[in-house]
């Protein structure tokens, strides 16, 4: 009896140190809940406690894509999902952050500045957009736009130009980070 005892005491004892979930954890494969290979129909009870807007089926003319929007109970918005397709068994192809509360392993989060990121992952190339540039970063799945208000003249007005790292001032912060699976 007394071993049976020890026992579950035991078992229970290792189950209650197991890891919980950060749900602000971002990563190469997983932000907070959200897997890479999680499915659309899946997203309801990810994000049980939150608030989901669901996009207006037959509108995806007038709104763009089918965004789903992730919101706090009181009110901050966390995410916004694009799946692949309209189908509820497609996975998410893109993830717009919104919270500074999601923070990669590093320390990188939405309010990160240029400096920090760039310090942090070797940027591998800089898109010249009409009115921002887009920043790529080397082995992970997450790129950020810099608007172009903050870049140099030469630069800012001219879509052919090439922005390199060093026209970037180091204060600059993303205007939109997006996670791309």
């Amino acid at each position: 009896m007394k071993k049976l005892l020890f026992i579950l005491v035991t078992i229970t004892f290792l189950a209650s140190c197991a890891e919980e979930q950060n749900p602000f954890e971002w990563n190469k494969d997983r932000i907070g809940m959200l897997t890479k290979d999680a499915m659309v129909y899946q997203v309801d009870s990810l994000f049980a406690m939150d608030s989901i807007v669901n996009p207006v089926k037959g509108d995806e003319f007038a709104n763009g894509p089918n965004t789903i929007e992730i919101y706090e109970k009181g009110g901050k918005h966390l995410l916004s999902l694009t799946p692949y397709d309209a189908d509820s068994t497609s996975t998410i192809e893109n993830i717009r952050v919104h919270d500074e509360r999601y923070v990669t392993a590093e320390g990188i989060s939405v309010d990160s500045d240029f400096k920090t990121i760039s310090e942090t992952y070797k940027v591998s190339s800089i898109d010249n957009m009409i009115n921002s540039a887009v920043v790529w970063v080397n082995d992970q799945n997450f790129y950020f736009t810099i608007d172009k208000e903050e870049l140099p003249a030469e630069v800012k007005f001219d879509m052919s130009a090439t922005i390199e790292n060093t026209m970037i001032p180091d204060t600059a912060t993303p205007e939109f980070v997006f996670i791309s699976w």
